[in-house]
């Protein structure tokens, strides 16, 4: 009897020391996943802070540089295209103005060509005007060439061609040309005295001076 208490005794002792060894085994287990969950959490939160690193990093621009210094260097260009852009349309602006001028002196070298071209005809209706006598002044050809001379000398009105005063105005060298001298107490110093030949100017300019007789 006392051999089988024994037994029974080391048996519970042997069972108590089992359920010890398990009950240590498991909290063992719960210390390692505990370490491991908070290892597993460091690792995650340094995984987002390197994710947040790189995305408070600057950004860069196209070939690696960084947007500001790209905007930057925009502006200069920008700068640059719009003087060499202001400077281009100063000088097509001269070039017009020039051109505008050169035509304009073109235009005016060949009116005055046709106009000392048409003055010989003027001239010579004047000159048979003086030679018709009063009693032919009615005759119809003579009015009919009158009524032509007019239109010719209204045409050349409207074209801002005028005859250049002469008789009795000082004599003036820009718009007389003198080819004879005389004397006359009747008329002052430098006068001119009579019209050989009648000018005209074209829009202020000189197209034929007048050829003239100066006194004194």
């Amino acid at each position: 009897m006392e051999e089988e208490k024994k037994d029974s005794c080391e048996t519970k002792e042997t069972e108590a020391e089992a359920k010890e060894d398990v009950k240590e085994e498991k909290q063992e287990a719960e210390v390692n996943e505990g370490t491991e969950t908070e290892e597993s959490g460091s690792e995650k939160e340094e995984a987002e802070d390197k994710k947040e690193g790189k995305e408070e990093k600057p950004k860069k621009g196209l070939f690696g540089k960084n947007k500001d210094s790209e905007k930057e260097k925009l502006k200069e260009e920008n700068a640059e295209l719009k003087d060499k852009l202001l400077r281009q349309m100063a000088e097509f602006d001269n070039f017009r103005k020039r051109n505008d001028k050169e035509k304009d002196a073109m235009f005016e070298a060949g009116a005055k060509s046709v106009i000392e071209k048409i003055l010989p005809v003027v001239d010579n209706f004047e000159r048979g005007f003086s030679s018709v006598e009063s009693e032919d002044e009615d005759d119809p050809f003579t009015k009919g060439m009158r009524m032509v001379f007019k239109e010719l000398t209204g045409e050349l009105e409207k074209l801002d061609v005028k005859p250049i005063e002469a008789v009795g105005k000082e004599f003036d060298p820009e718009l007389h040309n003198a080819v004879m001298h005389v004397d006359d107490e009747s008329l002052g110093e430098n006068i001119v005295a009579e019209e050989l030949q009648k000018g005209y100017t074209y829009r202020g300019s000189v197209v034929r001076h007048s050829m003239v007789k100066v006194a004194n």
